[in-house]
């Protein structure tokens, strides 16, 4: 009678195995684990009490872009391509008004010790009306100029996440925290964006494909009141990232082009693909929607370039290189890679003045 037992119990357990080995369609999307070999930290900026967290994105593949079927989809999501990703590490929340008026010199405009002061020498020159450089020392840490707007659009500074900063300004502060912290600060890739938002999921959102708990993670149009708002109010994806949907929209690395997917083999896995920006002002990938967007635009796999209408009221002639004046929903958060990728390294804004 024993035996008979412990065959029987044998017999069920091989059978919840083979059940459990069985092939899926699909791979589950569940989330990988976070890596061991790095982990999250909370960076203070030098000179300042001020500081934010960065969070461990672990390495891997996924596929970019979404599938045909999606709802909403639009034509520059695909086609979709598997892509490689190296670890890195992801600011937990937007860039703050709290970090940026630092970089802007608000509250104070102490100058940083090794900085050197713009000015009309060795080839350098600015515009004397608005105080915007149009050449450099290359070496030289540069601050954004005085804004004739309230660059807060009223929605308050602090907390509130960063925002109306072109992407040059935004790299221009990722160049200075760099310098402050003696660590690699910059932008991320668009493919670096899209996983990290993810999460390792291969949904519309990385919490299913029915938008109905959207509210649950973002600040978009149907529950902002028209504004953004404080960073980390909503829960986090499973990477524990705040915002990475809603709230603002967040500059990439990239240059957008609506063609770029349709430019890799079909069948080969991209190793850390990024459409390196130039000298040129526009376009500019910026992913995750914002307060003032739709639920389509939230989707993982949404894309949006910048352009002129983002500085259309702006009246300087040359326009602003550091502001813009009709983009009060887009804003950016920083990564610091682990090992960085070689055409990344010592990477800078290359636009100036005379950029278009």
């Amino acid at each position: 009678m024993r035996w008979t037992i412990q065959v029987v119990t044998l017999l069920v357990l091989a059978s919840l195995i083979s059940l459990l080995m069985v092939e899926r369609d699909e791979p589950l999307t569940a989330a990988p684990a976070l890596p061991t070999e790095i982990k999250p930290y909370t960076q203070k900026i030098p000179g300042s009490d001020t500081s934010f967290e960065m969070v461990p994105i672990p390495g891997g593949e996924f596929l970019m872009g979404s599938p045909e079927a999606e709802k909403d989809r639009t034509a520059d999501e695909g086609p979709q391509h598997r892509v490689e990703i190296k670890p890195f590490w992801m600011g937990k929340c937007e860039v703050t008004w709290e970090e940026y008026d630092l970089f802007r010199g608000k509250p104070t405009d102490e100058k940083e010790e090794g900085d050197q002061k713009p000015e009309k020498k060795d080839g350098a020159a600015k515009d004397k009306g608005k105080g915007e450089e149009t050449k450099r020392d290359p070496d030289a840490t540069t601050h954004p100029t005085n804004v004739y707007i309230d660059p807060y659009y009223n929605f308050g500074g602090g907390k509130q996440p960063a925002i109306s900063m072109t992407h040059h300004a935004a790299m221009e502060y990722c160049y200075w925290l760099s310098k402050k912290t003696s660590k690699t600060y910059r932008l991320p890739t668009e493919a670096e964006w899209e996983y990290a938002a993810r999460a390792g999921t291969k949904t519309a959102y990385f919490f299913g494909d029915d938008p109905k708990n959207l509210g649950d993670y973002a600040w978009f149009a149907d529950n902002s009141d028209e504004q953004p708002h404080k960073v980390g109010e909503k829960k986090p994806n499973p990477w524990g990232l705040y915002d990475i949907y809603g709230n603002v929209a967040e500059y990439c690395l990239d240059h957008y082009d609506k063609n770029y997917y349709s430019t890799f083999s079909a069948g080969k896995t991209i190793l850390e693909p990024v459409l390196m920006p130039t000298a040129k002002r526009f376009p500019h990938v910026a992913r995750g929607g914002s307060w003032a967007d739709g639920a389509a635009q939230l989707r993982s796999a949404s894309r949006r370039g910048s352009d002129m209408t983002w500085i259309k009221r702006d009246p300087q002639r040359p326009r602003s290189i550091w502001w813009l004046t009709d983009a009060d929903f887009v804003g950016f958060r920083v990564v610091c890679p682990v090992e960085e990728q070689e055409n990344l390294k010592k990477l800078r804004s290359k636009v100036t003045l005379e950029s278009k």
